[in-house]
């Protein structure tokens, strides 16, 4: 694997710790060390709507925690118990913990969250606040152009 220096990009830069750090961590993150479990979809529905499916086979409701914290949303599902009285000739569905982190960008709220058919589907919406938005500033006409007054001192 290639590796890559940011530190001239550290040092230059203010006020971009976020995103230098979310660059740095994810060139520095080998994808053949990190878990491909469960697999999962982000799909953009339109341009505030997002969505993430994840696929988890054989996980409950209560099996599964979604968390919020510092832009970061985090999915893990606790591994499920067997039944002891089951014999397996063959184990393909997967039935281990899990834990998914997915990095946020600003101003994205999770919304809803269902489990459906063996699918977590969690909606995320963009929601930029007022001030953020760009506004239309009008330009007024004057009827005649501003003069310039003289003004006059007295000497005495």
């Amino acid at each position: 694997m290639r590796s890559y220096d940011l530190t001239p990009l550290f040092r230059s830069s203010i006020g971009f710790d976020r995103l230098m750090r979310l660059m740095d961590t994810s060139l520095r993150s080998d994808e053949s060390s990190s878990s491909s479990y469960p697999p999962y979809n982000i799909e953009k529905l339109n341009e505030e709507t997002y969505r993430l499916t994840m696929a988890v086979a054989g996980f409950k409701e209560d099996a599964l925690m979604i968390t919020v914290h510092d832009n970061v949303l985090v999915v893990a599902g606790k591994a499920c118990m067997d039944d002891e009285n089951v014999q397996y000739l063959y184990r393909g569905i997967a039935g281990r913990a899990f834990e998914r982190q997915f990095q946020l960008a600003d101003f994205i709220k999770v919304g809803e969250a269902a489990l459906e058919n063996g699918l977590l589907r969690i909606t995320l919406h963009r929601e930029i606040p007022e001030a953020m938005k760009p506004r239309t500033i009008e330009i007024s006409k004057k009827s005649s152009p501003v003069k310039n007054k003289l003004i006059e001192h007295e000497n005495k």
